[in-house]
């Protein structure tokens, strides 16, 4: 193993200094360079570097100039490809498709940095210098899109990304374990085109019958002339994300080409994940950055710890089910605790731990035992509709973890802001680990994501019934009370879900003026690649029943949708009065206590003074 100097190698000048001539792998990544276990270039990097391989990093590349993915030369095994730790779409545009002004992945916030669709963009670049050389895509963008899926955006159903990309494979989901196969195998003397039997990777090939024990989707011609097409195989996808119990999918292209997904990657064990993130990473961003005024994502992560990986909670509008999958993965209390040991030597760490947790924080070990002998269940999910009988509810493992945490020297608090599963959590017979979330764990509010509080909206998100979530609040005020705390909840609000008319969307709106609760914030529905709520947007028809599902796409009713949570606005009347009205709630209109705006006369009538006819004194 070479010896580990700092950053890894991003100008000619950085190479020399090491002694290289030449970089095994070249990573052409859309965001700025972070050497930090939460950024997915830096995980891929060290553990490459791990294995003895000579990484270079190219950070958001000009892709108006050739040269630009030439300035550390041809590597020799191959070029890395990564568009960000966001799909650049996301990352470029609003829900509205308006350009967003603000990039927290770049120096200084700037925007246009990378190109729409960058992991194409980038590998097309690569390929007009470099005709043979080896490229391999990765990461959110990448993975999402591997086989043909739905692409807002443009609203077209495009392509497998391996194809447009001109890429010779995809590494699709958590990628450690593959990048170091696909390294050897390289290493070893095998082409791209004979890389066809890791798991976690996508491949082409115009050989189909050479595929073992593999299911044929529907071809791409299919998918694009029929909807219903598209939601079938959507289905088949999505039963086939899991490493136990997948099969491999095929999938046609016209003039006789195939792509071939793999089954996905075994879960990293413990002892692997504590590996990852032991790695001897900078912890911050480059320092050619500090000119244009840093990187402003580090600020979330800093002083925050990764304890978990996958989610089995299977919300119908997340993608990690296609990208982490079902099956969580943890790491020790050791390696945690370690890492936080690091953070709290960090000359900014002013005594907070900002976040302990994952994509979901209270899922600490797989949702039952079976899923580690069979695989997740491809037709019950774990938390939806209801509670599968064997769920196995523990949060003892994270709270003791917790309390290690709370209890290091230099420690003020720790703080969950991830994801806190609140039908988890109130499944949990033993109020423990709830009384102290409430005690230590909370930063003056909590944030949770009910999402939406009708049950028929709920069922098309696969978020629980809304009683469950009465249940929690229920709870959470009380144990406040009970410990004289003035925590607020935070509930997180979707509009304009597959699913939700205006009927339910004014049923949100009741709820929130029941509550007392004014959002500040108000997420659109999204339709990003690879989710079923997506696919639901797209086909009209949920893919799980195949039944069609209503699904609010004109721009106006969005906006009518959106303006009832926030109906307390007065930017808002107009759009609110005109929901009411065409969801026939005038019962809602006017100056009842249960109204939620008033009739328009009286909205727009100015109070009288109660100094009318007399003089005011000056001050």
């Amino acid at each position: 193993m070479e010896q580990i100097n700092g950053f890894l190698p991003v100008t000619r000048e950085d190479m020399e200094k090491r002694g290289w001539d030449r970089c095994d792998f070249v990573y052409i990544i859309g965001d700025a360079y972070v050497d930090h276990p939460s950024f997915g270039h830096a995980i891929i990097s060290r553990v490459l570097e791990r294995f003895g391989y000579r990484v270079g990093i190219i950070p958001q590349p000009d892709w108006k100039d050739d040269n630009s993915i030439s300035v550390l030369g041809e590597p020799r095994l191959g070029f890395l490809v990564m568009s960000g730790n966001m799909d650049s779409m996301v990352n470029h545009y609003s829900v509205a498709k308006k350009r967003r002004s603000y990039d927290a992945f770049t120096p200084g916030g700037a925007t246009g940095k990378r190109p729409d669709y960058a992991a194409v963009v980038y590998s097309n670049l690569i390929r007009r210098t470099y005709k043979k050389t080896p490229i391999i895509i990765g990461g959110i963008e990448a993975s999402l899109r591997r086989l043909a899926h739905y692409d807002y955006w443009s609203n077209k159903v495009k392509r497998s990304i391996l194809l447009d990309s001109q890429a010779d494979l995809i590494i699709y989901g958590m990628g450690e374990k593959a990048i170091v196969q696909v390294a050897e195998a390289l290493e070893s003397g095998l082409r791209p085109e004979d890389l066809v039997y890791i798991p976690g990777t996508v491949y082409k090939t115009k050989h189909p019958e050479n595929v073992f024990d593999a299911v044929t989707l529907p071809s791409y011609d299919e998918i694009v002339s029929d909807k219903r097409k598209y939601a079938e195989s959507f289905y088949v996808q999505y039963q086939n994300t899991d490493p136990i119990n997948s099969k491999t999918l095929i999938e046609p292209y016209p003039n006789g080409v195939y792509v071939v997904q793999n089954t996905p990657q075994q879960p990293l064990t413990t002892e692997e994940m504590d590996q990852v993130y032991d790695l001897p990473y900078m912890r911050t961003y480059h320092p050619m950055y500090e000119k244009q005024g840093g990187i402003d994502a580090i600020k979330e992560v800093k002083f925050s710890l990764v304890s978990n990986r996958g989610c089995f909670g299977s919300c119908s509008f997340c993608a990690l089910t296609f990208h982490q999958g079902r099956i969580m993965q943890h790491r020790s209390h050791e390696s945690i605790i370690r890492e936080a040991e690091l953070i709290i030597k960090d000359p900014e760490f002013k005594g907070y731990i900002h976040d302990v947790g994952g994509p979901t924080a209270n899922f600490r070990f797989p949702a039952c035992s079976k899923q580690l002998k069979d695989g997740a269940c491809k037709n019950r999910l774990c938390l939806f509709p209801e509670k599968c009988p064997n769920l196995n509810v523990d949060h003892s493992d994270y709270l003791e973890l917790l309390r290690k945490l709370r209890a290091l020297p230099g420690v003020k608090k720790v703080f969950i802001r991830s994801g806190i599963r609140f039908d988890y959590l109130i499944y949990d017979k033993d109020d423990t680990f709830m009384r102290e979330l409430v005690q230590h764990h909370i930063s003056g509010q909590l944030k949770v994501a009910p999402e939406h509080i009708c049950d028929p909206v709920l069922l098309m998100m696969g978020k629980p019934k809304n009683s469950v979530y009465r249940r929690f609040t229920e709870k959470y005020n009380e144990l406040n009370r009970e410990y004289g705390k003035n925590q607020y909840l935070v509930p997180y609000l979707m509009s304009s879900h597959p699913g939700s008319t205006l009927k339910e969307a004014v049923g949100l709106a009741e709820y929130l003026r029941d509550t007392g609760y004014t959002p500040e914030q108000v997420q659109d529905f999204y339709p990003t690649p690879s989710t079923i709520s997506t696919a639901m947007y797209y086909t009209g028809l949920d893919p799980r029943t195949m039944r069609p599902v209503y699904v609010p796409r004109d721009p106006h009713m969005k906006a009518m949708q959106r303006a009832l949570i926030q109906y307390k606005n007065p930017k808002n009347y107009s759009l609110v009065h005109e929901a009411l009205i065409k969801a026939g709630r005038e019962d809602l209109i006017g100056d009842g206590k249960h109204c939620l705006i008033r009739e328009k006369d009286s909205f727009t009538k100015p109070k009288q003074s109660v100094n009318k006819g007399k003089r005011k004194k000056r001050p």
